[in-house]
């Protein structure tokens, strides 16, 4: 969608709302003219779910801009926005009723930075 006329401060022709999909992910975009009073913040993050150490190493070499805002797996790129780089296991690591295997993960992981996979799959199978 383009602004049209009269929808001023927004010069007629520019972009207004757009729709795209990246690997089946749908998002939406807009823009607008008018002043904001706001910026990217930690309520909207993306999330790359990893098979490897090395895929999270990728990830998190090209996209971490802010050391002071790494924690569990987190990062900020460039342009502030926050992205959560994470083992693909993680979710089934946190689940079931095994509750001190969950803390034992919870408590692995609550000290990195950058997530290590095979630290938290060692916490994960301790017994």
């Amino acid at each position: 969608m383009h602004y049209g006329k009269g929808e001023e401060p927004d010069k007629e022709g520019t972009l207004k709302y757009a729709a795209f999909s990246l690997f089946g992910q749908e998002f939406g975009a807009m823009d607008s003219a008018h002043e904001h009073h706001f910026m990217f913040n930690e309520a909207i993050s993306f999330i790359i779910n990893c098979d490897t150490q090395e895929e999270i190493d990728y990830y998190w070499e090209r996209l971490s801009a802010v050391p002071e805002a790494e924690q569990c797996g987190w990062l900020k790129d460039k342009f502030g926005v926050s992205w959560q780089v994470v083992p693909a296991s993680m979710g089934k690591m946190l689940r079931g009723d095994d509750r001190e295997r969950i803390e034992r993960v919870t408590q692995t992981f609550l000290v990195m930075k950058k997530l290590d996979i095979a630290k938290i799959q060692e916490a994960y199978d301790k017994k």
